[in-house]
């Protein structure tokens, strides 16, 4: 029986061998409920849907990977791709239609929305169908494999992953004087009077109001968001960052450099800080490596844009960064047929050559290690060699970072946005900020466990 959900959660927030009909699980609330997968050869005539949150050019590289699929896959499957609209958005439709037993086959789904997915009992683990077909993980990229996986098992696949990284105004670093790129927000305090003087910024660092920032500031200090090893040894009952300090010292640091005029408030949102930095008004500023293509594209040549690993804290911290983006979810529709398409669908998007296509057109970090063998990925790197701070960021970043599984994620990063911003507009101050967020967060938690019991 499937578990209930709090209604809360959602309104806010080619071919590698294949095997004859096999026997997969699908997650259902704790239970392990039997579902036939079809074979290969018996799925000719099949269409599946497949529900994603890609709009403008990423969705048009969708749809260039949905027709290559659909025109030269042996089986006979069509694959039928629906825009949904935002994640949340997407979420939102997918429980209505999960009510009605209708829907999807496929569906994309945001990072933060992994714990729900996983409690809701719509699935079946990737990993069932993996272990069927004899697929070799190691073709997966393993820090993006990691964040999906829970007690060994791979539940959904990676798809459109990113990492932040810190963008620079090297012209202004120049002017500067400065040689040596900072690698912690005390470092940026540490330049930002001589990039003001004699660089020529008028803003050191643009820094939007951002919650997947602020779990990658406690990352990058190699401590936890949430208890229960951060959600993963077992549902989080609560958050970690008061007790352990970390958002104290995140927004500690944050609010010092708010109070020298280095990082003044830019508004909500991973792009806030992204438009003064593109028109040549802010030194720095930190952003998705997706969005690495826009910023030069809207930079347009007026500057040269560096970049560096997302910054720690203080110097002497060790931690690492953890993957935004979405995956790939397989719904139980108790459909082999269906079952199968959707298995062999998603092997096809993550095979080498339509990864190298989907990176070098999106900025997405490839998800299978054999993709940057390919002469697309390697040319695209030539082309954006920024890029490679984010390959060799991800790299260094060890598992143990790999993120924290929260069931209200998306209630969290609104909570720690306003409070973030109620902090540097001066309405409270530090303690009284991590206490709100805390317990906040703490009583949507207590309130999701409760019904999901």
């Amino acid at each position: 029986m499937k578990k209930k959900i709090i209604a809360a959660f959602l309104t806010t927030a080619m071919t590698i061998g294949s095997l004859s009909g096999v026997t997969v699980f699908a997650a259902d609330a704790g239970t392990d409920e039997k579902v036939e997968m079809a074979d290969a050869s018996d799925v000719d005539g099949t269409t599946i849907t497949f529900w994603h949150s890609m709009g403008g050019v990423n969705g048009e590289a969708i749809d260039t990977l949905v027709k290559k699929f659909n025109d030269e896959n042996e089986y006979g499957i069509t694959v039928d791709a629906q825009y949904q609209g935002e994640y949340d958005d997407s979420l939102n439709k997918l429980k209505s239609a999960q009510i009605g037993n209708m829907g999807a086959d496929l569906v994309q789904v945001y990072e933060i929305g992994t714990r729900f997915m996983i409690d809701s009992g719509w699935i079946v683990p990737m990993q069932q169908m993996i272990d069927a077909d004899s697929y070799d993980v190691s073709e997966i990229e393993p820090n993006l494999a990691a964040y999906y996986t829970i007690d060994n098992e791979l539940y959904s696949m990676p798809f459109n992953s990113s990492t932040p990284i810190m963008y620079y105004n090297k012209d202004m670093f120049d002017k500067a004087g400065i040689t040596e790129i900072p690698d912690s927000l005390e470092g940026i305090g540490e330049i930002g009077q001589d990039l003001l003087d004699k660089g020529g910024a008028g803003e050191v660092m643009s820094l939007g109001i951002y919650g997947w920032f602020f779990e990658q500031f406690i990352g990058k200090q190699g401590l936890e968001y949430a208890n229960n090893g951060n959600g993963r040894k077992e549902a989080a009952t609560a958050v970690a960052f008061d007790e352990n300090d970390a958002a104290k010292n995140i927004l500690t640091a944050w609010k010092a450099l708010n109070d020298k005029g280095f990082a003044p408030v830019v508004g909500k949102g991973g792009d806030a800080g992204l438009a003064d930095f593109s028109a040549g008004k802010s030194a720095i500023t930190l952003g998705s490596t997706a969005s690495l293509k826009q910023i030069l594209q809207d930079v347009n040549g007026k500057f040269e844009v560096g970049t560096a690993y997302f910054p720690k804290i203080k110097s002497s911290d060790e931690g690492g960064v953890s993957i935004g983006g979405a995956s790939l979810w397989a719904l139980n529709n108790n459909d082999p047929k269906k079952l199968r398409a959707t298995w062999e669908f998603v092997k096809f998007l993550i095979s080498p050559e339509s990864q190298a296509y989907w990176n070098a057109q999106t900025g997405y970090f490839p998800v299978t290690v054999k993709a940057q063998e390919e002469q697309v990925f390697k040319d695209n790197v030539a082309k954006y060699p920024q890029f490679q701070t984010a390959i060799d960021q991800l790299h260094d970043s060890s598992a143990d970072y790999v993120g924290a599984l929260l069931s209200v994620f998306p209630e969290a990063r609104a909570t720690v946005e306003s409070e973030i911003e109620s902090m540097l507009n001066g309405k409270e101050d530090v303690d009284t900020a991590v206490k709100n967020m805390a317990d906040s967060i703490n009583k949507s938690i207590e309130e999701y466990n409760l019904v999901n019991e």
